[in-house]
């Protein structure tokens, strides 16, 4: 009785005690990014992390509003095929059902949009707004996101800014690099995705996904790298290529799961939106670009710290040590 009693004033006591530990002080733990950590990690921070969300939506405002007006603007059916003229004026002159058969083929319409000069004007305004913000959106982002992996105290909104005002130059010029290389690849891959069939085609089919997936993954480090050293771009670059051989287990991880998050939505559309339910249409919204900024970074500056960060530190605690040894005055021994 009396020990419970004395537990009892221990609890109420506790109160008032001012060594306890304080509200998101935590346990000592091991912060080995292992997958089980990824999840403990996630969970700590995800309300920060929907706070980052609302900043990254920037990156997708324009190309919702490019989307919207392609949806609701009118369309006129017409012939995408280059061959199709050619094969239409041959057909006028040497009739012949092989001909007529790959003229059908050449025919085939698509609805293209027809945009009016404002709409036009509103497109270039969003794919510029883009352009020219894209590497400044990614560093603020990226800056924010490393924080929150090391454990830093982390400001989302302060920090955000305050990455981009620091690396205004750079982070321009980069997200500029970015952007033309992803829409290239974008493209690309569309273009030679609807023209399979001949070797020619399906060779650089498979090149552009080839070098499109590399891109992604050397993505996973070009921010990192640009706001946690001082390098020139074309070092960013070959060092973010350099990483995708040295971080081959991390990356792939990192691959899975973006690829596990976007059919996880891709699932969730699938089911509820034939009943009615068009909430995950709009959810991945609040949260998703700043989980996939997540699920890189997490992925990412391990490698960065192992190969580029540690090496460093221990060099500079080796020489430390060496000049204190050298400070200090030689000894006599006597007898």
């Amino acid at each position: 009785m009396k020990d419970q009693m004395k537990t009892k004033k221990q609890k109420k006591f506790k109160l008032f005690d001012m060594n306890r530990d304080g509200k998101g002080v935590y346990e000592v733990e091991t912060r080995k990014p292992t997958l089980g950590f990824f999840f403990v990690l996630l969970k700590r921070k995800f309300t920060q992390l929907l706070q980052l969300n609302l900043l990254m939506l920037f990156m997708v405002i324009p190309l919702l509003v490019i989307l919207g007006l392609y949806l609701m603007g009118t369309k006129t059916p017409t012939v995408t095929e280059a061959a199709y003229v050619p094969l239409y004026g041959i057909s006028q002159v040497l009739p012949s059902p092989s001909l007529t058969g790959a003229l059908d083929l050449a025919g085939i319409q698509m609805e293209v949009p027809v945009f009016s000069p404002v709409m036009n004007v509103v497109i270039i305004v969003m794919i510029l707004f883009l352009a020219v913000t894209f590497g400044w959106q990614n560093v603020g982002a990226t800056y924010v996101l490393r924080g929150l992996f090391r454990g830093d105290a982390v400001f989302v909104f302060s920090d955000y800014f305050y990455a981009i005002k620091k690396n205004l130059k750079q982070g321009f010029l980069m997200g500029i690099l970015d952007f033309v290389c992803s829409a290239v690849l974008i493209i690309d891959f569309l273009f030679f995705y609807f023209r399979t069939g001949s070797f020619g085609a399906d060779f650089m089919y498979f090149a552009i996904f080839a070098i499109a997936l590399i891109y992604i993954v050397m993505r996973f480090y070009l921010y990192n790298l640009l706001i946690t050293f001082d390098l020139t771009i074309p070092k960013i670059l070959k060092n973010a290529l350099i990483f995708t051989v040295l971080g081959i287990k991390r990356n792939v991880m990192g691959f899975i799961g973006l690829l596990l998050l976007i059919a996880l939505h891709v699932f969730l559309i699938l089911l509820l939106v034939p009943m009615g339910i068009s909430i995950p249409i709009v959810l991945p919204l609040v949260y998703i670009l700043a989980i996939v900024g997540f699920i890189t970074t997490y992925a990412a500056y391990p490698v960065i710290d192992r190969y580029m960060i540690a090496p460093y530190e221990e060099e500079r605690a080796s020489a430390y040590i060496q000049s204190e040894e050298d400070s200090e005055p030689s000894k006599e021994v006597g007898d």
